[in-house]
């Protein structure tokens, strides 16, 4: 049977290695758990403490949950995480594409938070999990305590122009020569910092999985006003996929409501250092933890 996501068999091998080198990079207890759901069984990753408050963490496209958690530093220590992987686009994933063009992907999680017997939550999205995380909490608001979103897709869009400019050439100059330095010039417009272990999964990833050449549509006014549980948007000024400029454009129009933070100096994948693995902590500890009012 053909896959949605990998190109070969040895493909899933190479891209099922890698998410267990990125799994043995998360430095707390973690377990395996499977969910079953209309769409096949969902692998989801849990840690944390068992009296923490939870967190349902949504990964970027073409990762998986090891590679998201991998990054979470100290907020692993401050909340119950469950990370689902994503149906398309993680390797651990349903084998299946969700429509976009309705709300596939939050019925999905619905039935995946179901089957984790949860009832209400907070809810961190980044990129196509941010996404992800928009569409559950505009369906489902009433099962979203507070939604944080991180260089989320589907809210505005950056000049595609502009990204073909920045990313086409880079990309044929990889296929002919598909070297670390032509890799690092390729992530380039996209990665504030290198790294070795990133950049040789991104490189893989090229090679055995399939392209999905979607981008989540944008969300509706109504979607977006539906958002009344206290939401955070973290969004990069240098993000050429999701710029902060028109994140915060579009936001302040239609709900103000909504926190927007502009992280300085940053692309649309984030730096990858201790630095802002403790700032993104304390960022998002304060904002889930901070008392209603």
């Amino acid at each position: 049977m053909s896959s949605v996501l990998w190109k070969t068999e040895t493909g899933r091998d190479r891209l099922t290695d890698w998410y267990e080198q990125f799994f043995t990079k998360i430095d707390v207890a973690v377990e395996r758990v499977v969910v079953p759901t209309l769409h096949g069984e969902s692998h989801v990753l849990v840690t944390g403490p068992e009296d923490a408050p939870p967190l349902v963490a949504l990964h970027a496209m073409r990762t998986g949950s090891s590679f998201f958690l991998s990054e979470f530093g100290s907020l692993l220590e401050q909340f119950r995480v469950y990370a689902p992987d994503l149906p398309g686009q993680s390797i651990k994933g349903p084998d299946v594409r969700l429509s976009l063009k309705d709300n596939s992907h939050a019925v999905w999680l619905n039935e995946v938070v179901d089957g984790l017997g949860l009832d209400d939550f907070n809810l961190y999205g980044v990129s196509w999990g941010g996404f992800v995380a928009r569409s559950m909490a505009s369906t489902f608001p009433e099962r979203v305590r507070r939604l944080a979103l991180g260089v989320p897709a589907g809210i505005a869009n950056g000049s595609h122009v502009t990204g073909l400019m920045k990313m086409a050439f880079p990309m044929i100059r990889w296929r002919v020569r598909p070297s670390e330095e032509n890799m690092k010039k390729l992530l380039d417009p996209i990665l504030t910092t290198w790294d070795d272990g990133w950049g040789g999964f991104m490189a893989d990833s090229m090679t055995d999985m399939k392209l999905d050449p979607r981008i989540p549509p944008l969300a509706t006014d109504e979607e977006l006003s539906a958002l009344t549980m206290p939401t955070l948007v973290l969004a990069g000024d240098l993000d050429i996929s999701f710029p902060a400029n028109r994140i915060v454009q579009r936001l302040s129009r239609i709900n103000p409501e909504i926190n927007v933070e502009t992280m300085k100096d940053c692309k649309h994948c984030p730096p990858m250092t201790e630095e802002f693995r403790n700032w993104l902590g304390d960022c998002l500890v304060r904002f889930m933890k901070e008392p209603v009012e």
